[in-house]
């Protein structure tokens, strides 16, 4: 996967829980290697944490893409990390995964 415009490739793009990649495109090498992509309006839009199938975890400083999001169907919810931001910081990265067995 090239990625030469952002440090990181989850800068760029996101995989939502149905295959669908979200990306903003000044940020994406080729686009077209996607089989589904979808262009977000915003810089920090690309950065989503699937808290399940259908509940996503976003920046609120991408509303548009919140917005856009929702409107696949998804719930979102939206939380202020603007001072993370400015060190180039996102949900996923600020984000522990953990899976619980029974």
């Amino acid at each position: 996967m090239p990625v030469t415009k952002v440090l990181h490739l989850k800068t760029a793009v996101t995989a939502l829980p149905d295959g669908t990649v979200i990306g903003y495109p000044d940020f994406v090498d080729n686009p077209a290697i996607f089989e589904r992509f979808l262009p977000v309006p915003e810089e920090h839009g690309t950065a989503v944490l699937c808290l399940s199938g259908s509940h996503l975890l976003m920046s609120a400083s991408a509303p548009r893409s919140a917005e856009l999001i929702r409107g696949l169907g998804y719930d979102v919810t939206t939380v202020e990390i603007t001072e993370f931001e400015k060190l180039e910081g996102c949900v996923t990265c600020l984000s522990v995964r953990l899976r619980c067995l029974d």
